[in-house]
């Protein structure tokens, strides 16, 4: 018996950790799901770099507790996965937003933005958001933007004294 009480105390201490660790972290529901399309969903967070686990929930509430998270047990009702990424913040959210688009099945829950409790409107805002190669490639175009006009000016400048010289 005491062996199973290490047992979950261990994966509580795990979940702990995945939540410490974790700058984003996504609750959802998978219910009515099929066995093809939660693999799909896998595979697609596999590739993100992002674990998308299974865990029971009052092993995951205690977890929760643990890291000062306690409103994140409100959500953990039913069938729950969680992904948790360590490098993107925005992936998980775009990547389960997106699924969810197109199997109805898929419910966003709660998520956890980089240790702050976030509500369903948030996750799917933050999916909503470019990634972050589309907004450097924004801010870059920023940049140019300027010194693009001012090569143009200097071009017209250079052209207009040309046909007066002539």
């Amino acid at each position: 018996m005491s062996s199973a009480i290490e047992q979950k105390k261990q994966i509580v201490d795990d979940i702990a950790g995945k939540f410490k660790e974790s700058k984003s972290t996504i609750v959802v529901d998978y219910r009515g799901l099929t066995v093809a399309e939660v693999t799909e969903l896998r595979k697609q967070l596999r590739e993100a770099g992002i674990e998308f686990k299974v865990f029971k929930n009052s092993l995951t509430r205690r977890a929760a507790e643990s890291v000062e998270l306690a409103g994140l047990n409100e959500s953990l009702t039913g069938p729950n996965a969680i992904a948790f990424s360590n490098e993107d913040v925005v992936a998980p959210a775009k990547i389960l937003n997106d699924f969810a688009k197109k199997h109805e099945a898929l419910e966003i829950k709660a998520g956890v933005i980089e240790g702050n409790l976030a509500t369903v409107e948030e996750v799917k805002a933050l999916a909503e958001l470019p990634s972050r190669e589309g907004l450097l490639s924004m801010l870059l175009s920023v940049l140019q933007a300027p010194i693009r006009n001012l090569a143009l000016a200097a071009k017209a400048v250079a052209d207009q004294k040309e046909e007066q010289g002539a």
